[in-house]
């Protein structure tokens, strides 16, 4: 908590994360005001933002610049190390998914973050997704009836592999790391923690260094949740599909915010992330089929409450706590592809 109406916001890295992600509402969204940044790309900083400190490394921003949020959007592999030393600086601290690559190291951060009664959370902002607000919805007022189904998929049409970190054999690099977390992270919020997990996490890709493909089967005991993504899906994508004992709906196409902030539209109207009717998703019942109006999603709205989190102590919007359910996991579903059996889910998740 502070005492300063005012959030001084530094950030580690200006790549896609940080340009795409965070920028257009630390800029557009009081009471943030972006002070600071860590990156090899001094000039193009300067020259965008001239009135923001740059700095060559993540350590000298952490021990001298004054912000009152430090924003992490460094490879996976750093994730930790960087946000123990931001919290020991006394900082409050937002990372890019994943939270971290260890369970283990997101222990030790909760702790650390106790101890110094400061902010740490993780930006999981496809909780704010239209199509998955109308997901929760559509269960919440019961208008499937008692789910039996659920899939998700975020498939992409990526047969080559990139020269990127995220592609390479590194700690935390693959695809199970990179979205395993979001759609891990939504089946947590509709549906809780699973009794079990079966798992293929595979390398399809011919000159690929990790991961590429997953398939995740979360056993519940009156359902199955299935989560998938493959890089070679050419076709129209399916992003949700649920069964129901009253009906089911289906959703094509992903949600239009991630798309709308790369090309340059800024979160400062309320009908910003509203999604084109043509990509409304069909809700089918005995009775027939009907168009669902995609719910109005907003990342904005996990940085109103962030604000909130810091500048007065209410709620987190992504908890560390929850985040680290995600990393279980993954763990549970790599161990789970390599034993080829299915896993267990303990009571930590």
């Amino acid at each position: 908590m502070t005492t300063t109406t005012e959030i001084k916001t530094a950030i580690i890295g200006y790549g896609f994360s940080a340009t795409t992600f965070h920028l257009p509402f630390i800029l557009n969204l009081p009471p943030f005001r972006f002070t600071a940044v860590s990156t090899s790309k001094g000039e193009l900083v300067q020259k965008q933002h001239p009135e923001v400190e740059v700095y060559a490394d993540a350590e000298t921003l952490l021990s001298r610049c004054d912000a009152d949020l430090v924003i992490i959007t460094a490879p996976n592999a750093a994730h930790f190390a960087l946000a123990k030393l931001a919290l020991q600086q006394g900082k409050p601290v937002v990372l890019e998914k994943p939270f971290v690559t260890r369970v283990e190291q997101g222990e030790e951060l909760i702790a650390l973050a106790r101890q110094q009664q400061r902010v740490l959370s993780v930006y999981h902002n496809r909780r704010w997704d239209g199509d998955f607000l109308t997901v929760q919805k559509l269960i919440a007022e019961n208008r499937l009836g008692a789910v039996r189904y659920f899939e998700s998929h975020f498939d992409r049409f990526r047969p080559e592999v990139r020269k990127r970190w995220r592609e390479s054999d590194v700690e935390g690099g693959g695809i199970l790391f990179d979205l395993g977390p979001h759609m891990l992270d939504q089946a947590l919020q509709l549906f809780g923690p699973p009794t079990a997990i079966t798992a293929q996490v595979k390398t399809l890709r011919p000159q690929a260094e990790v991961d590429d493909f997953f398939h995740l089967t979360l056993h519940y005991p009156q359902h199955l949740a299935v989560l998938r993504s493959s890089p070679f899906c050419a076709s129209p994508t399916l992003r949700f599909e649920v069964q129901g004992e009253a009906g089911s709906f289906i959703k094509h196409g992903l949600d239009p915010q991630e798309e709308r902030l790369k090309s340059g539209v800024l979160p400062v109207t309320p009908g910003w992330s509203q999604e084109n009717s043509e990509q409304y998703g069909q809700l089918y019942t005995a009775d027939g089929a009907q168009p669902v109006t995609t719910e109005t999603g907003g990342y904005q709205h996990y940085y109103h409450q962030l604000a909130g989190a810091i500048l007065d102590g209410s709620e987190i919007p992504v908890s560390a706590e929850q985040a680290l359910r995600n990393i279980r996991l993954i763990h549970l579903a790599l161990q789970s592809s390599a034993s080829g059996q299915t896993v267990a889910v303990d009571s930590k998740v």
